[in-house]
């Protein structure tokens, strides 16, 4: 069983949260609820209160959650964030490896989250949480990325990661380093992620980061030489935006 807290303001969204769960993930048992920052606190103090994950509203009526995280640090619990949709908190949570789910909610999504729960010795929640905090009060100067893997979560520089595969429902992270990441998401969730940061998907299967780019060799079967001599296909689709890519990075030259 997963014992769970739900920190939520509104009654209705508190009661549809726990029916949800009730009927759709049995291993999830709520012990603990509250409806604000102080309540929270108060929560979280209880030492009958040990929960392996909480449910969080970002927006209560005393302030953001995030102060309450804040007081009640270490923590020892993962964590989900239940939020109506706003820009900066996904790309956060993407960016920290850190669960959400949208209202109104979807029982698909939340089955999801929850089974990405990690145990209390995995969680590494305090370091996913500097990095969520980092990119959502600074979205423009965020460096660092965690990275939800196979065999655990990785804290990685975005500026040492060279390019994407993709492998199934997989994807395969390669740094500057040499070493190699196998996260659980799909290519399209990084595509998503880092479009923004210079990085391109070139291919069905492959994301580069530009800033590793050494050649591009022209022809039918068009590809990219990196700065790791790995060549990669550039797709007969995707190649006249590649093109149009590379002269909008060399006019800004």
């Amino acid at each position: 069983m997963v014992n769970a807290v739900i920190v939520e303001d509104e009654v209705r969204g508190l009661n549809n949260l726990k029916n949800l769960l009730a009927t759709h993930c049995e291993e999830i048992t709520v012990i603990g609820e509250a409806g604000s920052v102080e309540e929270g606190i108060a929560l979280f103090s209880d030492p009958n209160i040990d929960p392996d994950v909480a449910f969080l509203d970002i927006t209560l009526p005393d302030g953001l959650v995030f102060q309450l995280l804040n007081e009640v640090k270490p923590l020892d619990f993962d964590v989900i964030f239940v939020t109506a949709y706003e820009d900066y908190a996904i790309k956060a949570c993407e960016y920290s490896s850190i669960g959400y789910i949208l209202k109104p909610i979807d029982p698909d999504v939340l089955k999801e989250a929850v089974s990405r729960i990690r145990p209390k010795k995995e969680t590494q929640i305090d370091r996913r949480l500097d990095i969520f905090n980092n990119y959502y009060n600074n979205p423009n100067a965020f460096t660092k990325m965690g990275i939800a893997a196979l065999d655990g979560i990785y804290f990685v520089n975005i500026k040492d990661i060279v390019r994407l595969e993709a492998e199934d429902n997989y994807t395969h992270i390669y740094l500057q380093n040499g070493e190699r990441i196998t996260a659980s998401k799909t290519i399209k969730a990084y595509e998503d992620l880092l479009a923004p940061v210079n990085f391109y998907r070139v291919h069905k299967r492959h994301i580069i980061n530009l800033n590793y780019m050494r050649k591009f060799v022209k022809g039918d079967g068009g590809y990219l030489i990196m700065d790791d001599s790995i060549k990669i296909e550039v797709s007969r689709r995707r190649r006249p935006a590649f093109m149009e890519q590379m002269k909008r990075l060399q006019e800004g030259l």
